[in-house]
């Protein structure tokens, strides 16, 4: 017997736990909201919906939504005819896609020798160091609780044998250990067409396949049944291709006889961006942050860092940032008897790609330009936390549409089109300020209303304008800023031509405790 032994692990629900995790992260006050987030405490059925030709189907379920008989492939009507109370968001193969590359780094804690078996799988080559994890069957649990998802495990001593344990063995820890022989013949993997023809012919399992000749086999199902039938039992090579990591942005210089001036300095340190540069520009990648380790003689060392709000790998640029920052710092460098060595490390990166210049657009794109890096000068001498910018979110209340953020990890996100809404004041009062009112009918706009111990005649009012509640929040709904009620807002011009954005809280007949607030005044 072969002493190689691999591990599957099967995450069958990885899409839909991924965005169940992302979503209740962002429930906090400040957060946007889950449109799709059940408010009841039963378990809802949950799925992912894509767009396949003109239809829309399920990308992937979760365990709730088996149960209730959905499956992946099916079509969003049918599935809703099934389950009315299903609940959907759009799928994201790409963000499901960095979270399986997320995890296999993870798994390199148990071996180099991890591949990807997309997309929602990891193959482990455990051979030999599964005594350092206490056993295969300890080492399959750490890495399952390391992961963080329900996932299947299976061992076999190549990646197909392991690979189909995992993905096809009966319950829900059998596929861990088994007999590859009693495993159906969709285990091999083929295409629908082969397993159709497969079944037909009466072979339900491996060992069914498995006592025909070869020959035979290859004859009526081609050459792939017979060579995957031959690595799933281990006759023939089932190969892995681990990923290797990455080899790091780094780059150093060492002197015979230590330097001592600090524009020597910053000249080494330019040699060593324009070496980082090349490096980051044949992986097509840009640099966030850049980390300089300054060695000197006597054994001491100093750091210096900066980071950017994009990514970048121009050494002029990063220069006078780093210059930036030594003019911000309360000790300059002190060389002392001077400086043996300067290392450079480029820990964070993100891809950048060449840019084709073009006349059109060029001046927006340079003022753009100007403003990222306004923004990096300005975070390296105020720090990149008290450098905010207002940051647009996907939410109707008008107080939560917009929110601060550190300029250098705002994501860009399009503001709504004004044309598309009523008018609104610029300016909100935060939070909207309580106003007793005396309406026409209880459900009408006002006639007048006093605000600050003034008393103020209608003389226009235009609405309303209704924001229904977010009901997917649970925060308290008899104030503004909670979840549970109806506002209706009203533009408001008294008798002195002064305008205001009022709204009443509640919908008389349905919601207890109605009040007023007003929200802006309009200039």
């Amino acid at each position: 017997m072969s002493d190689r032994l691999c591990l599957a692990l099967w995450f069958p629900f990885l899409a839909c736990q991924r965005m169940q995790a992302a979503t209740a992260s962002d429930r906090s006050p400040d957060a946007e909201p889950v449109p799709f987030a059940p408010v009841s405490l039963a378990p809802v059925p949950f799925a992912l919906v894509a767009r396949v030709g003109n239809a829309l189907r399920l990308a992937s379920v979760d365990r709730v939504a088996i149960a209730q008989g959905l499956a992946a492939g099916m079509t969003l009507a049918d599935a809703r005819a099934r389950c009315p109370t299903l609940a959907t968001c759009p799928a994201d193969p790409v963000a499901d896609a960095r979270e399986l590359d997320r995890l296999l780094d993870m798994m390199r804690h148990f071996t180099p020798m991890v591949a990807l078996d997309a997309p929602d799988g990891l193959i482990l080559d455990i051979s030999g160091c599964t005594h350092l994890f206490g056993g295969a069957q300890a080492l399959a649990r750490q890495a399952r609780s390391m992961a963080g998802y329900s996932s299947r495990p299976g061992f076999g001593t190549n990646a197909m044998a392991a690979r189909a344990l995992a993905r096809h063995g009966i319950g829900a820890e059998a596929g861990a250990t088994g007999d590859i022989r009693a495993l159906p013949v969709a285990a091999l993997d083929l295409d629908d067409g082969a397993l159709a023809a497969l079944r037909r012919a009466g072979l339900r399992s491996i060992g069914d396949l498995a006592r025909r000749p070869m020959g035979m086999i290859a004859a009526r199902f081609g050459e792939q049944a017979v060579t995957r039938l031959r690595q799933i039992l281990g006759e023939a090579p089932s190969p892995i291709a681990p990923r290797r990591p990455a080899a790091p942005i780094q780059a150093e210089a060492r002197f015979p006889e230590p330097i001592a001036r600090t524009e020597d300095v910053m000249d080494v340190i330019e040699d060593l961006l324009g070496q980082a540069a090349r490096q980051m520009e044949a992986r097509k990648l840009g640099g966030r942050r850049f980390a300089i380790r300054l060695l000197r003689s006597d054994g001491a060392r100093q750091g210096l860092a900066i980071e950017t709000g994009q990514p970048v790998r121009d050494p002029a640029a990063i220069l006078r940032l780093l210059r930036e920052r030594i003019d911000t710092l309360a000790d300059p460098l002190d060389p002392g008897f001077g400086f043996d060595a300067v290392l450079l490390a480029v820990p964070l990166v993100e891809p950048l790609a060449e840019r084709q210049q073009a006349m059109e657009g060029e001046e927006a794109r340079a003022g753009e330009a100007h403003i990222i890096a306004l923004i990096d000068r300005l975070g390296i001498r105020l720090g990149p936390d008290r450098v905010r910018r207002l940051q647009s979110r996907d939410r109707h209340i008008p107080e939560g549409a917009q929110a601060f953020a550190p300029a250098t990890q705002a994501k860009p996100h399009p503001w709504p089109a004004t044309t598309d809404h009523p008018p609104r004041p610029l300016l909100l009062f935060d939070p909207p300020q309580p106003v007793a009112v005396i309406a026409g009918v209880p459900d009408g706009p006002p006639q007048r209303f006093r605000w600050r111990d003034s008393l103020h005649e209608v003389r226009l009012a235009e609405g309303p304008e209704r924001i229904a509640a977010e009901w997917w929040r649970r925060r308290d709904g008899h104030q503004p800023g909670g979840a549970g009620r109806t506002r209706d807002y009203y533009r408001i011009e008294d008798k002195d031509g002064r305008r205001y954005w009022m709204f009443r809280h509640g919908l008389f007949g349905e919601e207890a405790d109605i009040r007023w607030y007003l929200h802006g005044l309009f200039a």
